[in-house]
């Protein structure tokens, strides 16, 4: 396992749709060790395969609760369904470093995805894991959280995070 390098925004992977994984192999299983090693590297609650400059449907996420690791890797995601009651969590991205937004997203969703034995699972995601798992699937669809928000909004942003890495 080797921590891959992050991808900085604004670079056009973000804006690409991720291609589904046909089959899960032992390189995809490599890929998702390896994105966890970025991932803990990073201090990050979650990273989508595009953010490392891979474009395949796959996310990695380890909300740390109680101080205790537990991955949680999902190849091709898929939302079955979503709650009409959101939530509204302050949002931020490792590859956006340094900027943050208020976003509201349904406040649970249900997922189908393949895990890393290629079986298919279903689960019930609420609070904050349901907004992790939304924020990490926008990247595999060509969008980041900025994408939420009002253009000015997003400008404004973009120019404070433009000017943070000069």
């Amino acid at each position: 396992m080797s921590a891959l390098p992050l991808v900085f925004g604004p670079d056009p992977v973000f804006r690409k749709k991720a291609k589904s994984v046909e089959t899960v192999d032992d390189n995809i299983r490599e890929l998702i060790a390896d994105m966890f090693e970025t991932l803990y590297q990073e201090q990050g609650a979650g990273i989508g395969a595009n953010m490392v400059g891979v474009l395949k449907r796959i996310i990695v996420i380890d909300l740390k609760e109680g101080g205790e690791k537990q991955p949680l890797a999902m190849i091709n995601p898929e939302i079955l369904q979503a709650s009409t009651e959101t939530q509204i969590f302050e949002e931020a991205s490792l590859s956006f470093p340094g900027i943050s937004a208020k976003i509201e997203r349904p406040s649970r969703v249900t997922v189908r995805f393949l895990d890393e034995q290629g079986e298919q699972r279903e689960l019930d995601a609420e609070g904050f894991l349901s907004a992790v798992i939304q924020h990490e699937m926008d990247y595999l669809e060509g969008r980041t959280f900025l994408d939420h928000l009002s253009r000015v909004k997003r400008d404004g942003l973009l120019r404070k995070y433009r000017k943070l890495w000069r």
